[in-house]
């Protein structure tokens, strides 16, 4: 079952015209993805991989009737598709983009408010329910159906972390990129609340990073869950100052760190892995 996406997940893609776009529908469609449309403006009426494109968002919900988005277009047009998505009351955004700058995502949280649109990202790699339908660009060879469900900030340590688990034959429920700016869509509790009213999953992995306070934040609902949450964060040698891989992971004022963000975890009592195989080898003890 999983969470966000299933077989019934109609997904559009906005700025399937491009290199990364056109290139992520083939991915998608192989994975098992219903794409039913695209948009890119001045661009309607062509087709991708057997994918119609429209002019716009309206244009291709009243024709194909979408209920989520998938959003690989340039930083500078990123809120405006995310705008458009929510405009046209598209349930699940998800948006790839990086370098989306902060006063447009300020804007775009605003408008979110008042929406009934859910965004994962932006500067994310999307999500994965194996078996059933991939929004993003997760490598598709990695995921295997199962129990776990993760949700992380990293992009990179998502794919080693799933392809860990998988290989050791411990299968995923759903796998959540979340994103690693400093205003994104959709926080880490949000996503555990969704995991834990999720039949399938039966463990979560939580993977951060430095920068920010969103794992301490979460560890109040952690706390509340009946199923057992492993966390992991990254970047215990990560100097001050410094951005390391994502807009949002940097130590800045002497908080954001990795150590606090472990100290956190385990005077909560909250399982902590030590490294990708130390993750796996508590998964395994969990199930």
């Amino acid at each position: 079952m999983g969470i966000l996406i299933d077989k019934n997940t109609r997904v559009l893609v906005q700025g399937i015209t491009g290199r990364e776009g056109s290139f992520q529908v083939k991915q998608m469609q192989e994975f098992g993805t219903n794409v039913v449309g695209g948009v890119t403006p001045g661009k309607g009426g062509s087709e991708v991989y057997g994918v119609a494109v429209f002019d716009s968002v309206a244009e291709a919900v009243d024709e194909v009737k979408p209920n989520a988005s998938v959003i690989f277009v340039p930083p500078k047009f990123a809120a405006d598709s995310i705008f458009e998505a929510i405009d046209g009351e598209i349930g699940l955004i998800v948006c790839i983009t990086e370098g989306v700058p902060l006063h447009d995502m300020m804007r775009v949280c605003a408008y979110l408010e008042n929406s009934s649109s859910r965004l994962i990202g932006p500067n994310c790699p999307g999500m994965t329910t194996p078996g059933e339908s991939k929004i993003g660009i997760m490598p598709n060879p990695i995921h295997r159906e199962g129990n776990v469900g993760l949700v992380s900030r990293s992009g990179t340590l998502t794919y080693e972390i799933i392809d860990l688990l998988s290989k050791s034959g411990i299968g995923q429920s759903t796998s959540v990129g979340i994103g690693g700016d400093p205003l994104i869509g959709t926080s880490f509790e949000e996503i555990l609340q969704l995991f834990e009213k999720d039949p399938m999953t039966r463990a979560v992995v939580l993977v951060g990073e430095i920068g920010g306070t969103a794992e301490q934040d979460s560890i109040k609902y952690i706390k509340q869950m009946d199923k057992p949450v492993i966390a992991y964060v990254v970047g215990v040698s990560a100097p001050p100052g410094k951005t390391m891989g994502h807009a949002g992971a940097i130590v800045s004022m002497g908080g954001g760190t990795a150590l606090e963000k472990i100290h956190a975890f385990e005077k909560a009592g909250i399982t902590v892995g030590r490294s990708p195989e130390d993750i796996v080898q508590k998964v395994k003890s969990i199930l």
